[in-house]
């Protein structure tokens, strides 16, 4: 896809100046800020940018019209990088919340930290140090992707589309951090609830902490700046939101059987860390008594041998859930393939989308 490709880099470098720039300011406060622009580039320099992808096609799906040069496009380049800060924000807070030591095949942003204390014979807790640094280093990069998405409306977007932009954006924000406490509440209060509504709750997850922001937002707050009309709204919401559950079921699979050398992450990340997903739910649903029980024991245990990963697998597989799982994500993405049929939208978006749902359903990373 050469013009995904274009956008991808026309993203990246709008990332580059725009920390550029912030580098300065923070040296200039200290030359000891440095690790925060530093570990900054390096979160941003891996991703397969989907959102971004998202934001762009979702733009051109509405823009409709034959001027389609780089510069009408400043706006939505800007926006859909501000979607990249955005998810690298979220992606250093939610690896403090599960403990995790990896992102992307490298140290996570704590453990870097973490090392730098280490590195330099510091005072105090280099774990505490590692954690606390990450949080602002979270916060710093929430609050960069909220200017460079000012900076993209202020680039000759009309009134009413940088509020609709602006409104749009803070919701998305406002349910992810929802959808991640209602994460964290599953893992710690899951037993106060009813074994029915297990599943139920593991589905709403789903959709506030990842399937909205993922796929869905990104295509709106495209349309959005091209001024789309409520029926392409509509449609791109109904394609959206099915394909973002897609995608994070997808996540959850590779979560407990993904290849270590692929994700980037140890294989089995998303049983140590104790995650309730869909996929635990079915399995707990479908298992004996007996073997439910030594599935909640061992959930959540950050100890977790090699060989107790593999007979949790195990355990899950024969379960069916698995089976379960990939069936819904064929559900989900022909739910969204519909939802493009006939919708009113320019044919050549169409054909790529269809074609990014392939991507962000068969994925192995």
């Amino acid at each position: 896809m050469p013009e995904s490709n274009r956008l991808i880099d026309l993203v990246d470098e709008r990332i580059g100046h725009f920390l550029g720039a912030r580098e300065t300011i923070l040296l200039s406060v200290a030359p000891e800020l440095a690790p925060l622009p530093a570990f900054s580039r390096q979160l941003l320099s891996g991703g397969k940018r989907f959102r971004a992808l998202f934001c762009y096609w979702g733009h051109k799906a509405v823009d409709t019209g034959e001027a389609r040069g780089t510069a009408s496009l400043e706006p939505v380049i800007g926006t859909a990088a501000a979607l990249e800060l955005f998810h690298a924000a979220a992606l250093v807070h939610d690896d403090i919340i599960d403990r995790s030591d990896t992102r992307r095949g490298a140290p996570a942003a704590h453990r870097r930290f973490e090392a730098l204390h280490t590195e330099n014979a510091w005072e105090g807790s280099a774990a505490s140090f590692g954690e606390g640094a990450a949080v602002l280093l979270g916060d710093l990069l929430l609050g960069f992707s909220d200017d460079l998405l000012a900076e993209a409306l202020a680039e000759d977007v009309a009134a009413d589309r940088a509020v609709a932009v602006r409104r749009e954006f803070g919701r998305m924000r406002a349910e992810v951090i929802a959808g991640q406490y209602l994460d964290i509440l599953e893992e710690h209060a899951w037993r106060a609830g009813r074994e029915e509504d297990l599943l139920p709750r593991a589905e709403r997850v789903i959709v506030y902490k990842s399937a909205r922001y993922s796929v869905q937002a990104p295509l709106v707050l495209g349309a959005l700046l091209a001024g789309a009309a409520s029926g392409q709204l509509h449609a791109l919401r109904e394609f959206g939101l099915p394909l973002g559950i897609a995608f994070q079921l997808r996540d959850d699979l590779l979560g407990v059987f993904g290849d270590t050398e692929v994700t980037g992450k140890p294989s089995g990340d998303d049983l140590r860390e104790g995650k309730r997903t869909v996929l635990v739910a079915l399995a707990r649903a479908a298992l004996p008594p007996s073997a439910r029980r030594v599935l909640d024991e061992m959930l959540g245990d950050a100890d977790l041998t090699d060989e107790q990963i593999r007979t949790l697998q195990s355990t899950i597989t024969s379960s069916g859930a698995t089976a379960q799982v990939e069936r819904m994500i064929a559900r989900n993405v022909a739910r969204a393939n519909h939802a493009l049929d006939d919708a009113p939208l320019a044919e050549d978006a169409v054909a790529q989308l269809r074609e990014l749902t392939r991507s962000v359903s068969d994925r192995v990373a």
